[in-house]
């Protein structure tokens, strides 16, 4: 009976991908031991957070692994889009502002009895990626026919158009740099890009007229905080001095710094915090990282070319690399602040466990190959 539940756990451990489960686990402890070197100042609450967050999160990674995303996909694809839609309606309806937890959007839903607040959009992105390659893969052949595309659309836009009704802008930005690279991701001809592209830059001085006057300040203040240094530009500019502050090795773990009066400086702006604390060392440590783990996550796509599998790791790999990108851009003082976490680094239990999820679903990806590549 031992050597039968010895030889399932053994099972089970190869069926986690190590560079992954490697790359994951590095961000979560540089996470953790920021926290905790700044837990005077972010509260001892954060850390406990963060922490069973992570172990969660751990967890889930094998559960996710050694399920087979075949057989949840072809049966539940549906229940999956009429409750990514239902949540997020929900969440409209009677969701929070979420103005105690530093975002002004109504984004944040509190479950009944535990009282616990949850970020629906965080766990839509699993779905949702789900759904979409699901999608994607069954009109793969026709991808390039309007009539294909006007579905794919009405399938993207109700989830995103939701997400944008709750006034959660980073959020749906990262959902619809998503759904572009999933359509690149399936093939998408090229031509479709361009004429998208081309159309925005006709429309854009049309609609950036449309915008009230303190909108359009927010946007241009947003690509150059030193035009308001003391109101809208004071956040990135505090951000920026706290990364060069840090200087190549850094002020300490334990040693107080500039971060202690950034706002979000534990969630939106944690890479600043890993920066001062950690200098250019530990900030290089976070991009490399996350760099391996998107080449890994794309690496595995490749793996499973003949399957709906490829489609979810691009759409993994997107979602990665969006708010990556935002948020090292915001730190940086380069783009405008919309409120985006980075991934497994920020605290919030949502972000992270439906991170940790997202990464999980390419375990499954990895570990239940389709059977035309493993015949190849």
């Amino acid at each position: 009976m031992i050597e039968k539940i010895k030889t399932l756990v053994i099972d089970a451990l190869r069926r986690v991908d190590v560079v992954l489960l490697l790359c994951t686990t590095v961000l979560s402890v540089i996470s953790l031991v920021t926290v905790y070197g700044a837990v005077d100042n972010f509260g001892m609450s954060k850390l406990r957070m963060q922490f069973a967050m992570t172990v969660l999160g751990l967890i889930l990674t094998f559960i996710m692994a050694n399920l087979d995303y075949h057989v949840i996909l072809d049966r539940l694809w549906l229940p999956l889009l009429v409750f990514s839609a239902g949540i997020l309606g929900l969440t409209l309806v009677v969701g929070d502002t979420g103005a105690a937890m530093e975002t002004a959007g109504k984004s944040w839903l509190t479950i009944p009895v535990v009282g616990i607040a949850i970020q629906p959009s965080e766990f839509v992105k699993i779905t949702f990626i789900c759904t979409f390659a699901k999608h994607l893969y069954s009109v793969q052949a026709t991808i390039n026919k309007p009539r294909t595309l006007i579905g794919l659309g009405i399938h993207a836009l109700l989830i995103v158009g939701l997400i944008l009704a709750s006034g959660d802008l980073g959020v749906a930005l990262v959902y619809m740099a998503l759904v572009l690279i999933m359509l690149f991701g399936a093939g998408l001809h090229w031509g479709y890009f361009a004429g998208m592209g081309a159309a925005i830059a006709v429309a854009f001085p049309f609609l950036w007229d449309l915008l009230a006057s303190y909108q359009q300040d927010r946007i241009v203040v947003g690509f150059n905080p030193s035009l308001d240094p003391n109101d809208k530009g004071w956040q990135p500019l505090l951000s920026k001095q706290c990364i060069e502050n840090g200087g190549l090795f850094g002020v300490g773990l334990r040693s107080g710094g500039d971060y202690e009066a950034l706002t979000a400086s534990h969630t939106d702006f944690i890479l600043a915090t890993i920066c001062e604390k950690f200098g250019f060392v530990g900030g290089l440590l976070v991009i490399t990282a996350l760099a391996v783990l998107v080449i890994r996550v794309l690496w595995i796509g490749r793996q499973a070319s003949h399957d709906y599998g490829m489609l979810i790791a691009v759409g993994v790999a997107a979602v990665l690399i969006a708010q990556t990108l935002e948020n090292v851009g915001m730190c940086l003082a380069i783009l405008p602040v919309v409120g985006i976490t980075l991934p497994f680094l920020s605290c919030g239990g949502s972000s992270v466990l439906a991170t940790y999820i997202l990464v999980g679903m390419v375990h499954s990806v990895k570990s239940h190959k389709p059977a035309r590549r493993m015949q190849e």
